[in-house]
């Protein structure tokens, strides 16, 4: 920084680094580089990092750029399976399951987070997909759970609640209770397989 370079390569620069140093850190250079205003390129194999870091973000498969956008445009609207997948957990749905599910023979990728749980007998807006199943398994993760969902249409989903309004023992004790699924038809993004 020293010589005001243009364009500073910064390679995986906090992979040594405990998560919360990190994540500090990370604020600490956002606000250097936002400072003296020099482009940063900035290398990372964390997905987490790359989204609070960039501006600009590009995801490189085997060499080849699968896609450029700002954060939020790559995260919501992932061009490739392989996009979804890496930038954050998805769920992917191929397009035999997509078709029991949509009418249509086109896979596509769902976030977690997207995802509501209710009662197998609640009813679908007309919005809305709908699902019923079973929860398989539970994964605390403090600030929020990851269940794994087994639906009765054979796909298998990953829905992700945040823990407001309940426990840890709530939390387990939900394994095994039947569920339904349900999601806005607009957050489903066609990808390529």
């Amino acid at each position: 920084l020293v010589n005001h370079p243009r364009v500073l390569l910064l390679d995986e620069p906090l992979g040594a680094l405990d998560l919360k140093l990190r994540q500090q850190i990370q604020i600490e250079l956002k606000a250097i580089q936002q400072r003296v205003g020099i482009t940063f390129i900035y290398v990372t194999h964390d997905q987490e990092e790359a989204l609070t870091m960039s501006d600009r973000l590009a995801v490189f498969n085997h060499g080849k750029i699968e896609q450029v956008g700002t954060p939020a445009e790559v995260y919501e609207r992932p061009a490739s399976s392989f996009v979804a997948s890496f930038v954050g957990v998805s769920n992917f749905v191929e397009s035999d399951q997509a078709f029991k599910i949509t009418g249509e023979s086109q896979s596509f990728t769902l976030r977690p987070e997207k995802i509501r749980m209710t009662t197998p007998d609640s009813s679908t807006p007309a919005d809305c997909y709908g699902l019923n199943g079973t929860i398989r398994d539970v994964i605390y993760l403090g600030m929020y759970t990851r269940y794994l969902v087994d639906t009765e249409a054979g796909v298998d989903l990953t829905v992700v609640v945040q823990n407001l309004e309940s426990t840890s023992s709530d939390v387990f004790a939900a394994r095994k209770r039947p569920v339904k699924v349900l999601w806005q038809k607009a957050h489903n993004r066609v990808v390529e397989e």
